[in-house]
């Protein structure tokens, strides 16, 4: 299969127990040892590079928090610092956020904010603190209806049973869990389908909940990854890059808040590590951060989103060939790599660096170790150690959906980068035939890059040395293999952050003061009586939509909905107009925008069938546009 002749007499090839094989529950499926051999070699390259660089410094320092300090963060994070300390029941949104969660969600908040009122609590005794419970009490009190649209069954407060799920007795604040399961909808989903709208942390409790759902290690030993899918939506996917900003922070505190649900569930604890900044490069190319790299790289090319020594060497590798025998896997000279580096350093920025004399394995070479030297690791300090336990949920697809939601806590510049790297490990790995580098190689050799992180200190990572190894290489395979649907926005979430404007909307609207609204009828009215003026926006009939293109006609369109309409159609009809600009306007580059209504701004894929749609979000207005306009 392959010609490497190199004998295994790396101290890690001696660690393993006597007769003990790799752990393989979680994901590891059967590796084959010359696989593994792969990840020991990649990992013995990475010492000797790292031996030849003397002026290497850890760049960042892991603290071990205090009690009660995580779970501090981790609130902050998930934006609802406001539920302790003094600030205590002062925010609308707060309240607004938690009336959206599932009740699996709930539970996870609640954990963690009995958990910082205890530590506060112990600290300042002889201060008041405010009693989260009168919080929650308030947020059951306001609660309507729950996300799924049922109405919710009878809370639960502290005045009921103090019973503490373990069984110990104390007092309990409760966020006013819906007691009843979150029903499975009608729709047949198969073994291989990702089901997008209901939330993960609720199917698992309900998989767990279930006689049926004996939750099988590992989905089983075999070494092929399922045929994992997105059934269609009829109101269109979601990716990342679709939605507004404001939108995107929600995504961001929901998928934590779904994250940590879904651990907690399945008994896989989730830490977030917390980052000590020590002074790093504030310019260069390795060893700089990326948001450093980025802001210098956007003066040279504005609007660029990856690094660009980051999009050299990956055009540098493809452009020899990408059949290359042992891509990837055979590491360049190290001398000549550690001279490149430094001529890189020099003259990249300048445009004198001669590209001619950097052979394909040194620019593989050069692309690993431009991973290895980020000051914080690609998949950041903070959720390192989560993406590394992925590893140990009981099914194939929960690794997955914790992956999905993990890519979508990655910071824009990580994510891009990342995603843009897992493109083209997919088009090395589609030339396997000729340069031998299937999944596996691919990902035994790429793990050591993105998860051994020095910063951690190398006690942790000798102990479990192999059970990461054999761990985090299959993590890297699914992140490979699935990574188109890694870049979804789930259903569910989508549907939350839609409940959160609704409820915002409503809320804002009943507490504004007279005047505002005052202001905003006469406002809203002299508003309508210029649109009623525009022959253009006449009232619309029931059924039709009014499709606007501001930046590229002056035309709009009104639509008739029918059941088979798609977002796709209307974006093609409009070109077909070949008005103004429009003749210059190719497909790809135009689409449809639902804005408002319980949405910031999301652009619609082709598919989207415009009736649903509609039904799901009546207020919007629909407007065509490119990506950048």
């Amino acid at each position: 299969r392959r010609s490497g002749q190199y004998t295994m007499n790396h101290d890690y090839s001696k660690k393993t127990p006597d007769g003990a094989s790799f752990d393989r529950s979680g994901s590891q499926d059967s590796l084959d040892e010359l696989s593994m051999d792969d990840y020991w070699k990649e990992l013995e390259n990475i010492h000797e590079t790292r031996g030849n660089n003397h002026e290497e410094q850890v760049a960042v320092v892991v603290k071990e928090p205090d009690e009660g300090e995580l779970e501090e963060e981790w609130l902050k994070e998930a934006g609802l610092s406001n539920l302790f300390g003094e600030s205590s029941g002062d925010s609308l949104e707060s309240m607004v956020f938690l009336s959206t969660l599932t009740r699996t969600q709930k539970a996870a908040v609640e954990k963690r904010v009995e958990t910082v009122t205890q530590t506060m609590r112990k600290k300042t005794k002889q201060h008041h603190i405010p009693d989260v419970r009168e919080i929650f009490r308030l947020q059951n009190d306001s609660e309507g209806k729950v996300c799924d649209g049922s109405e919710p069954s009878t809370v639960r407060t502290s005045e009921n049973k103090n019973e503490v799920p373990g069984g110990t007795k104390g007092p309990k604040f409760n966020l006013g869990i819906d007691e009843q399961k979150s029903p499975l909808e009608d729709v047949q989903f198969l073994d291989t389908d990702i089901n997008l709208e209901i939330s993960f942390a609720e199917q698992a409790a309900n998989l767990k909940e279930s006689s049926v759902g004996k939750m099988c290690k590992g989905g089983g030993g075999d070494t092929l990854l399922p045929n994992f899918r997105l059934p269609k939506d009829k109101t269109g996917t979601t990716k990342i890059g679709d939605l507004a900003p404001q939108d995107m922070k929600k995504v961001y505190s929901l998928a934590l808040i779904e994250l940590t649900a879904l651990y907690d569930i399945l008994g896989t604890e989730f830490k977030q590590q917390k980052a000590v900044k020590i002074k790093t490069k504030d310019s260069g190319l390795f060893g700089v951060p990326l948001s450093v790299l980025l802001e210098q790289d956007q003066k040279k090319v504005p609007g660029t989103k990856i690094p660009l020594i980051f999009q050299k060497l990956i055009a540098q590798i493809e452009e020899a060939t990408l059949e290359t025998e042992g891509l990837l896997r055979i590491p360049g000279v190290a001398t000549r790599v550690k001279s490149l580096c430094q001529e890189l350093e020099a003259k990249f920025y300048e445009g004198t660096f001669n590209w001619e004399n950097v052979k394909q394995h040194d620019a593989a070479s050069l692309l690993k170790l431009f991973i290895r030297e980020l000051p914080q690791p690609l998949l950041t300090v903070e959720y390192l150690k989560a993406f590394q336990a992925v590893q140990n949920l009981p099914t194939k697809k929960q690794q997955l959906q914790a992956l999905n939601l993990l890519v979508l806590l990655l910071p824009e510049a990580n994510r891009d980068t990342l995603k843009v790297l897992l493109e083209f490990l997919q088009r090395v790995i589609d030339h396997r035939d000729k340069n031998k580098m299937t999944l596996k190689n691919v990902a035994m050799v790429m793990a050591p890059n993105l998860f051994t992180f020095h910063g951690f200190g190398s006690k942790t990572i000798e102990q479990s040395e192999f059970v990461m190894a054999a761990g985090t290489a299959n993590v890297m395979r699914f992140m490979i293999q699935y990574q188109k649907l890694l870049w979804t926005i789930p259903k569910f979430i989508v549907n939350q952050v839609r409940k959160q404007n609704t409820e915002r909307q409503k809320k804002e609207k009943k507490d504004k003061a007279m005047k505002k609204l005052l202001k905003k009828m006469a406002y809203d009215r002299e508003k309508h009586e210029k649109q009623e003026k525009t022959p253009n926006d006449a009232d619309v009939p029931q059924g039709v939509i009014r499709v606007q293109a501001p930046h590229l006609s002056k035309v709009s369109m009104a639509i008739q909905l029918t059941e088979e309409l798609k977002a796709g159609d209307i974006v093609a009809r409009f070109l077909s107009q070949k008005s103004g600009s429009v003749q210059t306007l190719k497909k790809e580059e135009v689409f449809l925008y639902e804005i408002g209504g319980n949405i910031g701004e999301r652009c619609l894929d082709d598919d989207t069938y415009m009736k649903d749609l509609y039904q799901l979000n009546p207020n919007a207005e629909w407007v065509i546009k490119s990506k950048q306009s």
